[in-house]
């Protein structure tokens, strides 16, 4: 039926191995024949400390699935440590995890901390021009002091424990870590609770959500096709005069390698030139 073009695909003429998702609609000769039976769910979570952002029911006990025992099949977007604590999003959606997730993207994540000494201007300084971690440099960051034992930091990344690691780097512990805004998106239930996108969120999430995917697209083209021609362009220009100058000299005499080849080629462009 799809070859004989009796089948489209989300109005569009879909070709074999077209994967279907749940929102995509299929019609055969014009009758729509798919609908979308699961509702989409988009959570906003205050994850309390002490519980892991996993998936795993079986392997950890105090993993985010059951604690909040929602009634459908929903996973997080992203992570936080077990010892971190905040905002966190819980969908059916795995398109917007892919999109949210997309390091690329440089989708802002805000976090209050709590360390365990004095912070001074030139660690918030030093803490904003990036800080080396993990084999890497971190994205230069806004943070401001809000009180004499802690800071904000709006971060675009998500390395591993990124603010321990950093504040670590300075001679900081962490003392309380919790995040309180993602992009559009400001936590507002107390620890342990949750409660749904609002539409203007959700409406305003997508629309930062396609802005920035279009200048990934832009952006990723040019700075993929700049590396490629010099890396293909270094390595074969040494190689050839080097194996030009091999061979004259290999052929035919092994032992006069250093006198006589060195020699007569010299005095036979020499005289050449004389008599020209």
């Amino acid at each position: 039926m799809i070859e004989q073009g009796r089948v489209t695909l989300n109005k569009r003429r879909p070709v074999i191995g077209d994967k279907v998702g749940r929102r995509d609609k299929v019609y055969v000769d014009g009758h729509l024949v798919s609908e979308n039976t699961e509702e989409d769910i988009y959570l906003v979570f205050n994850k309390p400390i002490g519980n892991v952002t996993t998936t795993d029911t079986t392997g950890e006990r105090d993993n985010i699935i059951d604690y909040i025992n929602y009634p459908k099949r929903i996973f997080p977007i992203g992570r936080l440590d077990k010892a971190s604590e905040g905002l966190i999003f819980m969908t059916n959606d795995g398109d917007i995890v892919n999109k949210i997730l997309r390091a690329h993207n440089n989708h802002e994540k805000e976090y209050e901390v709590s360390v365990d000494k004095p912070v001074t201007a030139d660690f918030i300084q030093k803490m904003g021009n990036g800080v080396p971690i993990m084999g890497t440099m971190t994205r230069k960051c806004k943070v401001e002091q809000t009180s004499p034992y802690s800071f904000s930091i709006v971060l675009t990344q998500g390395l591993n424990r990124q603010i321990r690691r950093m504040c670590e780097h300075f001679g900081y512990e962490v003392q309380k870590l919790k995040r309180t805004r993602i992009m559009n998106i400001k936590l507002d239930v107390p620890p342990g609770q949750f409660r749904d996108f609002t539409e203007t969120e959700l409406s305003a999430l997508n629309a930062l959500l396609a802005e920035s995917s279009k200048t990934q697209k832009t952006s990723s083209k040019g700075s993929s096709a700049k590396p490629k021609p010099a890396t293909k362009s270094k390595p074969p220009r040494p190689k050839q005069p080097s194996n030009k100058k091999a061979k004259p000299g290999s052929n035919h005499r092994s032992k006069p390698k250093p006198g006589s080849k060195s020699q007569k080629p010299k005095s036979r462009k020499t005289s050449g030139r004389k008599r020209r």
